[in-house]
């Protein structure tokens, strides 16, 4: 059997190949199963410190940073913490994943980290009004996920999405903490979630495999 095709969603001052490098053991750990596949967002992020600065350590960080959607217009910035009344970015990035559908697709499911996951919601929400013809996705996985604080996008959380969905956060996330991933689990009407010790990262220890492959067996 074919294995699933996936579309990674990176976070907030990653691109699309330091989140490859950042999913390495996700991919080993899934690699009968799913194939990954990584999209970069369209807005450049300016190097400054910040709320999701973390995101950005490691293999790969600190070069070509990128963003879904910016949070403060003016400073084209974001902080998941932020509220604001308005943001920028948002309608080319779901252009992007439009694209990406067109030319790469089709996809079984997507993942998103962190702002990533935040946004991978609101492509949820436009899939299930049927605003957007091109998206087909049957799963959503979110790690370190958030509803954003932007007025905004208080649309996007105003009915209960039906569209299966793993949600997986660490306990002791600093960056995103697991009370505002457990606020957008609330969206979700199939949901489970995968806890984890540890911070704000993608899981992948071998304790984690069954979750992940009992959620993508269903597909």
């Amino acid at each position: 059997m074919a294995p699933l095709r996936v579309l990674c969603i990176h976070g907030y001052r990653q691109n699309g190949s330091s989140f490859r490098e950042k999913t390495g053991a996700l991919r080993k750990l899934l690699k009968k199963q799913a194939e990954l596949v990584y999209l970069s967002a369209p807005h450049c992020v300016q190097e400054a410190g910040g709320e999701e600065a973390s995101e950005k350590d490691g293999p790969g960080g600190n070069v070509d940073s990128r963003g879904w959607w910016f949070s403060d217009v003016q400073a084209r910035s974001f902080s998941a913490l932020q509220q604001c009344e308005e943001s920028l970015g948002l309608d080319e990035s779901v252009k992007a994943v439009r694209e990406a559908v067109q030319i790469q697709g089709p996809f079984n499911g997507i993942l998103g980290f962190s702002q990533g996951a935040a946004f991978v919601a609101m492509l949820c929400f436009l899939q299930e009004q049927k605003l957007e013809p091109e998206f087909n996705f049957r799963f959503a996985i979110f790690v370190a996920g958030f509803r954003s604080e932007c007025e905004e996008h208080k649309r996007f959380y105003n009915s209960p999405l039906e569209i299966p969905s793993l949600h997986v956060f660490g306990l002791e996330d600093r960056v995103i903490p697991d009370n505002m991933s457990r606020e957008l689990l609330l969206s979700f009407q199939d949901s489970q979630v995968l806890t984890h010790p540890g911070g704000h990262f993608v899981p992948a220890a071998s304790a984690h495999r069954q979750i992940y492959q009992d959620f993508l067996n269903r597909f």
